[in-house]
């Protein structure tokens, strides 16, 4: 990869690589004698031997000798991980799911040499029964606008030669030659982009501060520790798409003034780790990173820190004392980092997806990017939608788009044939929203006033199979553990909530702990020192709010309507409905079972340790768990 010496050069360099792209580009010229094959590269389709697929792929082009017009390429995540390894090739928008090493052969053969699609590898629509040949005919994908997951699954990650045929770095050279920093930040705060790593506030105005405060030094951080449950947003945009925050961050040091960067990612994310070293590398090569970029006298470098996985170092502030190599926690503000961060300098702290998205509101403008979403939440929001949803996967979609949309629509709904219960939005510091809520539309301010939050884009779905009760105890055991010890509220408060809740979970509640529960929860979000410990009993109140007749059922009634808690379990047997046919007695583990042939049989409850496989035999609906 050649040096870019100018904007020009740059502009001159994209065109020379367009046609590296021209399949997937919608550009193929008058007759396609080429094919493109695009291999899902993200974690969750390398877990299911996607690796192997792309190899395959390429010995079977290079047995046949098809280098010169065919070629398999890896990619970031399309998106539907409910059906990987996906495989898409162009220019033919063919699109395969749930491909393994064994229908490679296959594919190949019949649709690569063959010209024949591969059926039984397309997509069937749940509803229709129809087979789906393309990506976007597939409902899950239908209501999406991809803005920062725009290049996952269209382009090589490891090769930055396609990130510029994509027209990539080309916002960073019109900042640098066509705009002051000034300009650059108006863009920015005209675009009305907010920070989407939780707290949604406006990346202009915090870009605004850090450049206003006088300071030798200035830095910018990409906060790449995202660490809640269930959430995978960030993770697969550096996988799949690693140049666009390089780029966010190198446009965001020239509107603030600062000449160094650093990614702060968790460890635990080596495949996002790897595709952003070799990023970088590329990067450094090119001349995009590092000293006088593109002729312009700009100097910026990046460098990469892995965090150990703590939780709290999600908030800016812990986590710029651990990158300082101190114990990660946070501490009061004022002063906010933009006028004291990173070694007491101005500093700037913005999550992968708002950097991702910064390009493209240069490249496209302020008022495009200002078009979509609502009033107060622009633009578009990515989110992992995980539990018991159909179509688990990333999903990006304007703001103001509704809870329905998203688990019904794109996720396709509850899976199993059960019903929709709630769906927790914010992660361990958000909130369970329940089904009369779902027409809510998807902002800042609309969650905020259901007792939720958006937080970094974890949207976990919720079926009537869960306890709400269990599910709160999951979130406070996942806060207190992580919990860094500094502020009382936090480190005594989260362990006293899980207590009780587990107390009542085991059948031991009273109900005093449930006024104890709400009091203690209020408690904590009043005094705690940062964001993370004020949010810790979010999942607590909103679903003693709106389940209450769960907490009354366990503390009441020492049942749990869901049947997941395991000490409120007790099985028995009907007796107008047992046969006496012995199978469950055969199944019992314990011998907790009693009874003969053709007679009810009866369980022994002091012996019985709730195993369900009594209730999983019998075939006539003769055992209950109330």
């Amino acid at each position: 990869m050649p040096k870019i010496e100018s904007y020009q050069h740059l502009l001159d360099t994209c065109r020379q690589y367009r046609p590296l792209l021209h399949l997937r580009l919608d550009e193929p010229g008058e007759e396609i004698t080429e094919r493109t094959i695009m291999v899902c590269g993200g974690t969750g389709c390398f877990a299911s031997e996607s690796r192997q697929v792309l190899a395959r792929f390429q010995e079977l082009i290079a047995k046949h000798e098809l280098d010169d017009t065919v070629q398999a390429l890896v990619t970031g995540c399309f998106g539907l991980c409910q059906e990987g390894p996906i495989v898409k090739i162009y220019p033919d928008d063919v699109f395969y799911i749930r491909v393994t090493p064994n229908d490679v052969d296959t594919i190949f053969e019949q649709h690569i040499l063959g010209n024949q699609i591969v059926r039984q590898l397309l997509y069937e629509d749940p509803a229709s029964g129809n087979k789906i040949k393309t990506q976007q005919d597939i409902p899950f994908y239908k209501g999406q606008q991809r803005i920062a997951l725009r290049h996952c699954g269209l382009i090589n990650p490891e090769d930055i030669r396609e990130y510029i045929a994509v027209e990539g770095y080309q916002a960073l050279g019109k900042a640098l030659t066509e705009m002051s920093p000034e300009m650059v930040i108006d863009t920015i705060k005209s675009a009305g982009l907010r920070g989407r790593g939780g707290a949604g506030f406006p990346a202009g105005q915090k870009w605004d501060f850090a450049r206003g405060y006088p300071g030798d030094k200035k830095y910018v951080v990409c906060n790449a520790d995202e660490g809640d449950p269930g959430a995978f947003m960030d993770a697969s945009i550096m996988e799949g798409d690693a140049h666009s925050v390089i780029e966010g961050m190198a446009i965001a040091g020239y509107a603030i003034g600062a000449n160094q960067g650093y990614v702060y990612i968790r460890a635990e994310y080596p495949l996002a780790i790897q595709r952003l070293r070799v990023a970088l590398e590329q990067a450094r090569e090119a001349g995009i990173v590092g000293k006088n970029i593109m002729g312009s006298g700009f100097d910026f470098g990046i460098e990469i820190r892995l965090g150990a996985g703590a939780f709290v170092c999600g908030e800016e502030t812990a986590l710029i004392h651990s990158l300082q190599g101190e114990r990660g926690e946070p501490r009061t503000k004022p002063p906010f980092p933009a006028q004291s961060g990173l070694w007491g300098c101005p500093t700037v702290v913005n999550n992968v997806e708002t950097l991702a998205t910064v390009p493209v509101i240069l490249a496209r403008g302020a008022d495009w990017y200002s078009a979509i979403g609502t009033e107060t939440s622009k633009g578009t929001k990515a989110f992992s939608l995980a539990g018991q949803v159909c179509n688990v996967g990333l999903v990006e979609v304007p703001m103001g788009t509704t809870l329905r949309e998203i688990v019904f629509d794109i996720g396709g709904g509850i899976r199993d044939g059960a019903e929709f219960k709630a769906v927790q939005t914010g992660g361990p510091s958000g909130g369970c929203i329940p089904k009369q809520f779902l027409d809510t539309p998807i902002d800042y301010e609309s969650l905020k006033v259901i007792g939720s939050m958006m937080g970094s884009g974890g949207m976990i779905v919720l079926s009537n199979k869960s306890c709400m009760v269990n599910i709160a105890k999951f979130y406070l055991e996942f806060t207190a553990d992580e919990s860094c010890g500094r502020c009382v509220p936090c480190r005594i408060g989260t362990k006293r909530l899980l207590e009780i809740l587990t107390a009542i979970i085991e059948g031991r509640g009273t109900p005093a702990d449930l006024v104890e529960l709400r009091s203690l929860s209020n408690t904590i979000i009043d005094t705690s020192l940062c964001g993370l410990g004020q949010s810790a009993p979010n999942p607590v109140l909103s679903t003693m709010k709106y389940f209450w007749d769960e907490y009354q059922a366990h503390v009441e009634d020492q049942h749990c309507p869901a049947g997941v808690c395991e000490h409120l379990l007790h099985y028995r047997i009907l007796a107008e409905n047992c046969r006496g046919c012995t199978a469950c007695k055969r199944v019992c583990p314990v011998d907790a079972i009693s009874g003969t042939a053709k007679q009810v049989h009866v369980i022994d409850q002091s012996r019985c340790i709730k195993c369900g496989s009594c209730m999983t035999t019998c075939k006539f609906d003769a055992i209950v768990n109330n």
